[in-house]
């Protein structure tokens, strides 16, 4: 299985040679060159174009975390490896970023348990594999870049792109699909169900970079996928950004499972945009942990379109020291009898900043609908803070909400009970807090939950005295 990055450890940056980068900021040229280099479609062009203008028309967002200090124009929006592309032999990848893909494990957890991988460097996918048995049964699994210029794959690409976050949604998805390159595309055809994970790897490289990959998963009726994703960055001390876009279609009766883990440098603003549309009985389950950053908004968010269908969220938010995690879920009911339940962990140390904002809206067509939300925050010391923001609707008299919040710090009880059995403070609160998110690291993939716990233990040190 894959490996969690941890602050502080993958802050290096790569001596890379680059066969083409765009210049600074964003404009129609920049925008053309992303495309002409992707060898896209006109369709494709066209949107982005759209897009852009979108981008330009539209407002920074009027609430949420201060974003004054990042300058969209300072950002290098493409960056092109050389040697990238669809390689499927590790040995193909140029040697440096090979080493960084090693470091983080993904070759290794690829020969372990994966049915497929993807690693994606700056702009362009450098390596991307699919076991062949997997394959055989109809599932596609590709560099979304990639796929494109396939014929076969193209008009399913078409029907759906932007179907799930519309050009319009905000700045910083119309600025996504200006710019996007890369990511994901996952396909798995009626009825298959791939009971082994498929990974994505992003890593960035470039000073005052951005990464904008673009991930679309399409399960069909009866089906059944877990794909997992993991991100880094070094750490330069200018700003960079990560804009990504996640769309998942969940078919009749399918059964989709979506982990990541956030681990970008102090430099990274993460304005990520997370959606999945879910048909009659689909089952979505979005489970994450969001560690690094400067700055994160993220919201991934369900839309109940069919009868019977549900979501579960699950998320951990960890704030330390100049870190702001604006983080959260939203669910839109408008099918019958939906369900949806919301579990939302933070810790908030050094100054840190966790804060929990949601939506439910339960629509009038969605009758016998079933919610419930569980916030929990954890400060470790007196500087820093969290908030809950959660905007619950509800248009019909036979649904059922509940809401539970709770914030606080270490008990000193238990505190002191640790320590009364030999152990030391430092040692004992990383324990209580490892305790306190349990519920959601269990349901992460075995080593991302090993990890996740040893991470949390780093970010712990110094936390007491």
């Amino acid at each position: 299985m894959g490996t969690v990055t941890t602050s502080g450890t993958w802050d290096f940056s790569d001596e890379v040679i680059y066969k083409g980068t765009a210049v600074q900021g964003i404009n129609e040229i920049v925008v053309r060159q992303i495309s002409h280099a992707n060898e896209e479609p006109e369709w494709m062009l066209d949107l982005r174009l759209k897009a852009l203008k979108i981008y330009e028309e539209k407002a920074m967002p009027s609430w949420g975390p201060d974003l004054s200090d990042l300058d969209l124009q300072s950002i290098y929006y493409f960056a092109q490896p050389e040697g990238a592309g669809n390689n499927k032999s590790w040995d193909d990848v140029p040697e440096s970023i090979k080493n960084t893909f090693d470091k983080l494990g993904i070759p290794e957890a690829e020969k372990k348990a994966l049915a497929g991988v993807g690693a994606q460097y700056d702009s362009e996918t450098v390596y991307h594999s699919l076991k062949q048995e997997i394959a055989d049964q109809g599932v596609i699994f590709d560099d979304l870049s990639n796929a494109l210029k396939n014929p076969e794959y193209e008009a399913l690409i078409k029907k759906h792109f932007s179907k799930s976050i519309p050009l319009t949604d905000h700045k910083f998805a119309s600025l996504h699909y200006a710019v996007w390159s890369g990511g994901t595309f996952l396909y798995v055809p009626k009825g298959v169900k791939v009971s082994e994970p498929l990974q994505s790897y992003f890593r960035m490289n470039v000073k005052k970079g951005g990464q904008f990959e673009h991930t679309m998963i399409i399960i069909e009726e009866d089906a059944e996928a877990h794909y997992i994703e993991g991100c880094s960055a070094p750490k330069y001390d200018e700003n960079s950004l990560h804009a990504g876009g996640v769309e998942i279609f969940v078919g009749k009766n399918a059964t989709m499972r979506y982990s990541s883990v956030e681990n970008w440098s102090l430099d990274t603003y993460n304005l990520n945009t997370k959606r999945a549309l879910l048909q009659e009985a689909g089952y979505m389950e979005w489970v994450g942990g969001n560690m690094g950053s400067n700055t994160t908004m993220l919201y991934p968010c369900s839309v109940l379109i069919g009868d019977n269908s549900r979501a579960d969220h699950l998320g951990i938010a960890f704030a330390n020291a100049g870190q702001t995690q604006d983080t959260g879920a939203k669910v839109i009911h408008i099918g019958k009898n939906t369900s949806s339940s919301i579990v939302s962990k933070s810790i908030s140390k050094a100054g840190g900043l966790s804060t929990y904002r949601g939506l439910v809206d339960i629509k009038a067509s969605a009758t016998g609908s079933v919610t419930k939300i569980e916030c929990d925050a954890l400060l470790l010391d007196d500087i820093s803070g969290s908030d809950t923001i959660p905007e619950i609707r509800c248009d019909n008299a036979d649904s059922i909400v509940a809401h539970e919040a709770s914030a606080g710090k270490i008990n000193e009880d238990d505190l002191f009970y640790l320590q009364s059995r030999g152990i030391d403070e430092e040692q004992a609160a990383a324990m209580i807090v490892n305790g306190f998110i349990s519920p959601i690291v269990k349901e992460l993939p075995l080593e991302y939950a090993s990890e996740m716990n040893v991470l949390i233990s780093m970010e712990m040190e110094g936390s007491i005295g």
